[in-house]
């Protein structure tokens, strides 16, 4: 199952790599976006810098209708006085899978069918059915907020679990929240259907003109914390990323409002040539063992040198506002040139940058055997959903399930049995409302069935 033929013992058990699998991916298909520019206020110790801030949808495609159900990205590329810090996460705090080397199969199942050039809900359900960790995720996406009326009314979050380190040597696990200001907004279904008939752009209108008319939205920037050695103790992963930090163990602390004011002046410079990429970090931020957060500090990268070349950090969007400080030389595009002729290698005697010790991350604590990993070994892939649905109140139970039903609807029978038996392990209230909103919709199908019948017959 490799691309030089190889057969593998597992290609969802990964050791640590997966490249070639992970790299080709971001090749299939490129991603639509939008974004727009401004400043952090207020803020606190952590930050003091200037933000771009880009939006799009996971599974559409350019010309997909902003106001369709789907995870929508959440993209902020810091730029510090000690180089860019990108947070590159979504509009929802988990995400379908923690195994970094079924992000390709994942992504195969939102895109078209290879033979009809169709969406496939066969193809989505069916995965989603063989992979009981994405329960989580669907559950956010089929709920009200599945649907926000535009990029202003949506949260963002980063997501993975990161790190902040200190001078002290020590580490503390991390995850960012950025919460809406201008309040949540969803649409339904059916009202969704019809911003979509009259403006397949709604969200992306909405943002620009909201700026326009200098209505600058807000997020509220917090913070979860979790000292180093408490990872071990937690009845959860803390590194997967289909799970969340209880806010009653680790509360959000401020950090400080971001505001949105400047739309961007050239879009194909200021947004079709952004690059964000997870590897980018500053001194006092770090990563994790989050596996999915591993994986993309390498193929954001190999990805951008793809898409748009491998000089791409020199372009004004990902350009850092600091000094470069990095032995790249040439290749196609280049346009810095090179501020140091005489040192381009290091260690050099002719004023090249040098290493800054003071800079360096404490060393991580690892334990364990280095083996395949089966990411669903001892996990819980049922509370955390189930908590969440029993947090929702009996209406938006009911919308949840009608949303569940009508995509399930008319894919095969044995798929839906396994998705059931799913939602019976959470909850098994889940299940039977999510029975009788499917029995509703095959009554109202025999319905215009035997209608469509007798008009034939007269």
């Amino acid at each position: 199952m490799a691309l030089d033929g190889r057969l593998l013992p597992s290609p969802a058990r990964p050791l640590s790599g997966g490249r070639p699998s992970m790299s080709h991916a971001w090749l299939d298909r490129l991603f639509d976006r939008a974004a727009v520019f401004g400043p952090i206020l207020e803020s606190a110790d952590i930050v003091d810098l200037a933000v771009t801030h880009v939006l799009q949808q996971l599974a559409g495609e350019r010309g997909a209708a902003d106001a369709e159900r789907d995870v929508r990205g959440f993209a902020l590329k810091f730029y510090t006085d000690q180089g860019n810090w990108d947070l590159v996460g979504n509009n929802t705090p988990v995400f379908f899978i923690r195994d970094p080397l079924k992000f390709p199969d994942f992504i195969h199942t939102q895109k078209r069918h290879p033979r009809t050039n169709l969406r496939s809900p066969t193809a989505m359900w069916d995965f989603w059915s063989l992979s009981p960790e994405s329960l989580h995720q669907i559950t956010i996406l089929f709920s009200d907020r599945g649907l926000p009326q535009g990029m202003r009314h949506m949260n963002g979050y980063g997501s993975h679990t990161y790190s902040f380190w200190n001078a002290k040597g020590e580490r503390f696990w991390v995850k960012f929240h950025f919460k809406t200001l201008q309040g949540h907004e969803f649409w339904t279904n059916r009202e969704a259907e019809q911003v979509v008939a009259k403006d397949r752009e709604s969200a992306q209108r909405d943002l620009f003109d909201a700026i326009e008319a200098k209505d600058y939205p807000r997020w509220k920037m917090m913070v979860q914390i979790m000292p180093e050695t408490e990872a071990g103790k937690t009845p959860y992963n803390p590194f997967d990323l289909t799970k969340v930090w209880p806010h009653k163990d680790y509360p959000l602390i401020d950090v400080g409002v971001i505001e949105l004011n400047r739309n961007p002046d050239n879009y194909f410079a200021d947004i079709e040539q952004a690059a964000f990429e997870p590897s980018n970090i500053v001194p006092g931020i770090g990563f994790s063992p989050d596996k999915m957060l591993q994986a993309r500090i390498f193929s954001y990268a190999d990805a951008h040198r793809y898409r748009i070349g491998g000089n791409y950090a020199q372009l004004p969007v990902n350009r850092p506002r600091c000094p470069f400080a990095h032995y790249h030389a040439d290749g196609a595009m280049n346009a810095q040139g090179n501020p140091h002729p005489d040192a381009y290698y290091e260690p050099n005697s002719f004023g090249g940058p040098v290493q800054a010790s003071q800079y360096k991350e404490p060393p991580l604590r690892l334990s364990g055997d280095a083996d395949r990993w089966n990411h669903r070994a001892d996990e819980d892939d049922y509370s955390q959903p189930a908590a969440l649905f029993r947090l929702m109140d009996a209406d938006e139970q009911q919308r949840l399930c009608a949303n569940f039903a009508e995509s399930l609807h008319g894919i095969p029978q044995f798929i839906i049995d396994r998705q059931l038996g799913h939602f019976d392990k959470a909850d098994p209230k889940w299940g039977k409302l999510v029975r009788e909103e499917l029995a509703l919709l095959d009554r109202q199908v025999q319905g215009r069935t035997a209608r469509d019948l007798n008009v034939a017959e007269a």
